[in-house]
């Protein structure tokens, strides 16, 4: 196992405390060690499917759940493990013939597991903060549009870690409660709002608690951490018996996911690519479909144009507050995965992101977040470029519950009158 740079290719060891790589200032992920463990345990028995939680994938994790060296490490709040739902009647799905699935990290469903802070995010962070306790680090800084905050507040509460939570003031009041609860009663966690966005917060995290010796996990800047808790997204997308897959491992045809830096799509393709490598799955990878607002698009704006990186974006103002991130360090990776996937950066307005979350609560009665409405969203785009055909089987990725964004939403789902 090493750590290798995104960028240059140039590796570390696997235990190194780095940011970005210092030789072209790129993201880092992690490479295990796939033929050992293919020899060491054979047959995917590092696959426990009855522990509910992303820890089910054991051996296929940089720290895996059955070694007792690695467990005393690991800080688990029960993520993971949620449940892909059924949404055939969409009456896109319908009238054109392809299967929709939803796959639900918000809102806890039974005989799954939860997130709980009721954000994919949990996913990351719990794998961050169980690293930096295995390494040692007990000062960790975050800027964030809001649920990676409460994310990393709540682990690093659990495993007795200090954390400094840098968001933009206007944060849905929710996520900043959360927060703002966990740094009045505990004197590790500390707040500070910013004017502005993720962009603003970062700077402040560098300035002040960078410059400090405290140690930044960022989006992409911690060495590959969130980018190995994002991809059991992926594993669970691919493992059998999840209403997607009978008794084989197998991918989507197309997986649509509201873009902010992106470490869910990076982590997603890792998984697949680890999945090839052990023997579970065939060469063939979704279309990977990239959604932001028209507020904020900076993806689209590059991949519409060619480029093979982002420009920072002047930011707008969007319900989604998670895709409202002008620019990221590793928007390289994503272009690169959506174009080879045979996918696409698409942006959404703000009118249809707030019309499908209103008309999903109103059909279905499910709670999903802004950033999940904007992936439904974009279907009828994503069959009008032919990114989605026939016969198909798609996922879209709600990332979040619903009740994180009240009081700014709520009016979506009152009865007229």
């Amino acid at each position: 196992m090493h750590l290798r740079c995104l960028g240059c290719g140039k590796q570390y060891a696997p235990d190194t405390i780095m940011n970005l790589c210092p030789h072209d200032g790129r993201p880092v992920e992690i490479v295990l060690d796939l033929e050992r463990l293919a020899a060491e345990r054979p047959g995917a028995s590092w696959y426990r499917p009855e522990r509910r939680n992303m820890w089910r994938f054991g051996g296929l994790l940089v720290l895996d759940h059955d070694d007792t060296g690695d467990r005393r490490w690991i800080v688990t709040l029960g993520e993971g493990h949620t449940p892909l739902l059924d949404y055939h009647a969409h009456p896109l799905a319908a009238h054109h013939g392809f299967r929709l699935w939803v796959k639900e990290e918000g809102m806890q469903m039974p005989g799954f597991g939860a997130n709980p802070t009721l954000s994919f995010k949990d996913r990351g962070m719990a794998m961050t903060v169980s690293m930096a306790r295995k390494l040692a680090l007990t000062q960790l800084a975050v800027p964030t549009q809001g649920n990676a905050g409460d994310s990393l507040a709540t682990y690093a509460a659990r495993a007795g870690i200090a954390a400094a939570v840098a968001m933009p003031n206007d944060t849905p009041l929710p996520i900043l409660g959360r927060v703002a609860a966990l740094a009045k009663t505990n004197p590790d966690i500390r707040l500070d709002l910013v004017p502005g966005t993720i962009r603003e917060a970062g700077e402040l995290v560098q300035r002040k608690y960078v410059a400090d010796g405290w140690f930044s996990v960022a989006t992409f800047q911690e060495p590959g951490w969130r980018i190995e808790g994002k991809k059991t997204l992926g594993l669970e997308i691919a493992e059998p018996h999840n209403g997607l897959n009978d008794d084989n491992w197998g991918v989507p045809d197309a997986i649509v996911y509201p873009t902010g830096g992106g470490t869910g799509i990076v982590g997603m393709w890792k998984a697949f690519d680890e999945l090839e490598a052990l023997g579970l799955i065939d060469a063939r990878r979704p279309r990977f479909i990239a959604v932001q607002s028209e507020s904020t698009a900076p993806l689209v704006v590059a991949f519409d144009s060619g480029r093979a990186d982002t420009t920072a974006v002047t930011p707008g103002e969007t319900l989604a507050t998670g895709l409202n991130v002008p620019g990221g360090v590793g928007h390289f990776q994503v272009l690169k995965i959506l174009r080879d996937s045979g996918g696409a950066a698409l942006s959404v307005s703000e009118k249809a992101i707030a019309s499908t979350l209103a008309e999903v609560y109103r059909t279905r009665g499910w709670w999903i977040c802004p950033e999940g409405a904007a992936t439904l969203a974009a279907l009828e785009q994503c069959v009008s470029r032919r990114l989605i055909r026939r016969g198909e089987q798609v996922v879209c990725i709600n990332t979040c519950s619903f009740e994180k964004y009240l009081p700014n939403v709520r009016h979506l789902i009152q009865p007229p009158g």
